[in-house]
């Protein structure tokens, strides 16, 4: 089954109850700051897994304790809700 590309209002709609991401060169993004290098390395080791699981990896980088991630769904030709979820997931490792 195809994943659908989500339509530009579906996607702002869903934004409101994401806070800390935005949308930027049709991608969802979110900055990350740790403490340290190794906060910020432990938390892609664990983005890493979930992305794995769910097969839907991210565009990232990471300069010492910032962790810059971009979401997007290349087979849909953009932002579809796997892209969502992902990004719940990644929100609930840094909420614990």
């Amino acid at each position: 089954m195809a994943i659908e590309k989500l339509s530009p209002e579906q996607v702002r709609q869903k934004l409101v109850d994401m806070p800390g991401w935005s949308l930027q060169d049709e991608k969802l993004r979110r900055e990350f700051r740790f403490k340290d290098f190794v906060q910020a390395f432990g938390f892609m080791s664990q983005v890493a897994l979930l992305a794995e699981r769910a097969n839907h990896h991210p565009e990232w980088s990471n300069v010492y304790n910032r962790v810059v991630i971009d979401l997007t769904t290349h087979e849909a030709g953009g932002i579809s809700q796997r892209d969502f979820d992902l990004a719940a997931e990644i929100d609930a490792l840094v909420e614990k």
